[in-house]
């Protein structure tokens, strides 16, 4: 079983155009920033010194959180982007959205940091992507 870091803050900088999510308590490590460009969502995930930064399309992530329901169990119910960089989602009955960005090499591993937004965590990225 994966270790999930729970994220349970989110702040958006009107200035910058960033949309951050991180956790209250110090000395956190995680931390997501997102930012639109165009049609492409600039996503970096950052786990301390470790960054997994992807690029989805804006409409096509907006596609998948309408149509995830809550699956508990089932980790991550869906999956976004190519075969080499993908970003798992799923949504748990409790509210909590697992976000799961990945990196894969091929057939011999991969790199992932494993996530969850708390329920008001995952209202505020809904509200900011107008989902």
């Amino acid at each position: 079983m994966p270790k999930i870091e729970t994220l349970n803050q989110a702040h958006y900088d009107p200035t910058t155009g960033i949309f951050s999510l991180s956790r209250s308590e110090d000395g956190s490590l995680a931390h997501v920033s997102l930012r639109l460009e165009g049609e492409y969502l600039a996503v970096s995930t950052s786990y301390g010194p470790l960054e997994i930064a992807l690029r989805p399309r804006v409409e096509e992530l907006k596609r998948v959180l309408r149509m995830l329901q809550p699956v508990d169990g089932l980790q991550y119910s869906r999956q976004l982007g190519s075969g080499q960089t993908s970003i798992g989602l799923g949504l748990q009955s409790d509210g909590r959205l697992l976000v799961r960005p990945a990196v894969i090499g091929d057939a011999s591993g991969y790199i992932a940091i494993n996530l969850a937004l708390a329920p008001e965590a995952r209202a505020a990225l809904f509200e900011w992507l107008g989902v």
